[in-house]
């Protein structure tokens, strides 16, 4: 059985727990999750939080500060949230690449 993932996420403020949780289910399947990563102030907010609770996973949060030390593979304009968080939480290399869902939330996963 594989490893569990660690996943990081980036989101738009506001974004509830359902669209968090469709974009895991539809990026990363049946995979086991053993914990979820983001951005400190959107770990603040409701639907993060009953995401994480819904996952029964702890919920990581970071400064976007130290999220852009971060060396991730697939840069783009803006600092790196779901790579930069799912690689500090994690205890591997990234294994799921920034993928986006709904244009609300980005997904990535480390072992």
């Amino acid at each position: 059985m594989p490893e569990p993932l660690t996943v990081g996420i980036g989101l738009r403020p506001g974004t509830p727990a359902a669209t968090i949780l469709a974009a895991i289910d539809t990026v990363l399947g049946e995979h086991e999750i053993a914990v979820l990563a983001t951005l400190d102030t959107r770990a603040a907010e409701p639907g993060p939080r009953a995401a994480a609770e819904h996952l029964g996973v702890p919920l990581l949060a970071y400064p976007a500060a130290e999220l852009a030390t971060v060396h991730v593979p697939n840069p783009g304009r803006f600092p790196s949230v779901a790579e930069a968080a799912a690689l500090l939480a994690g205890t591997g290399p990234l294994v799921v690449p920034k993928t986006p869902y709904g244009g609300t939330v980005t997904v990535a996963a480390a072992r």
